[in-house]
């Protein structure tokens, strides 16, 4: 696998590999990454076409997954808090 290329973007790096029959591409934010694998075929056949792919309308559903992604990852973390109610103290008279 190697670097093909990048896309720019404002808040994604979005990096471009190649193996022998596919492209990965792999886009990352502070905390997350999604990575799309695209095998060499009738509609992907170079870098070119892979920048293609990642039009403005996909990059836009990647970021709102990318922004679910970190939901799950709080409603988890949330899920290991105790309640508030378990961290009560007893009642001192």
């Amino acid at each position: 696998m190697r670097i093909a290329g990048y896309i720019e973007h404002p808040s994604l790096k979005i990096t471009i590999f190649e193996m022998d029959s596919r492209f990965a591409l792999k886009l990352e934010n502070a905390q997350y990454e999604q990575t799309y694998k695209l095998r060499k075929g009738t509609a992907i056949h170079s870098v070119d076409d892979v920048r293609k792919f990642a039009n403005p309308t996909f990059l836009q559903q990647v970021e709102k997954l990318l922004e679910q992604m970190h939901g799950a990852q709080l409603d988890a973390i949330n899920q290991l808090i105790p309640q508030q109610s378990d961290l009560e103290f007893d009642e001192i008279i």
